[in-house]
């Protein structure tokens, strides 16, 4: 594959991080509502994870001769993710979560298999942080099963 094509990877990898703690720090803020603060909560425990993340692999990226990239190069996706207008609208919130995460995991994936072989730290580094990445979105499925539960029950009232 190449080193500088999983110095690619890393630094989109590294932007999505990065999204990732500027949507979970709004939502964490933003969201309202008797029911948020377990998310809020979630969230804003999340946040040092997907920092730590990011800070990883702006060092892997960096030992293996790239350059980490700052602000201005870091393109920014996450429209799923962004803080709704609706502040009570917890379950919008959750399933930006779940998306994010599902984005991270299929990142992580590609440049698992793209290091086979090639590059064994960088491959091990990404196994331990996509750990993370499916811990995060089994809690979240959790947090919109639950939710959707309490619709279905609140619409048959």
């Amino acid at each position: 594959m190449g080193k500088d094509k999983i110095i690619k990877e890393l630094a989109t990898a590294y932007a999505m991080e990065l999204e990732t703690v500027q949507n979970y720090i709004a939502n964490s803020v933003n969201l309202d509502g008797v029911r948020s603060d377990v998310v809020k909560k979630s969230l804003a425990a999340d946040i040092t994870a997907e920092l730590g993340h990011a800070q990883r692999i702006a060092k892997r990226i960096k030992t293996m001769g790239g350059i980490v990239p700052g602000s201005l190069d870091l393109p920014r996706n996450q429209k799923y993710l962004q803080p709704h207008e609706d502040t009570t609208d917890i379950v919008a919130a959750i399933k930006g979560v779940i998306e994010a995460e599902e984005g991270a995991i299929a990142q992580y994936t590609k440049i698992i298999k793209m290091c086979d072989g090639e590059d064994f730290v960088t491959q091990d580094m990404i196994i331990e942080i996509l750990s993370d990445e499916e811990e995060h979105r089994r809690e979240f499925l959790g947090f919109l099963q639950e939710y959707e539960k309490k619709r279905k029950s609140s619409k048959k009232k």
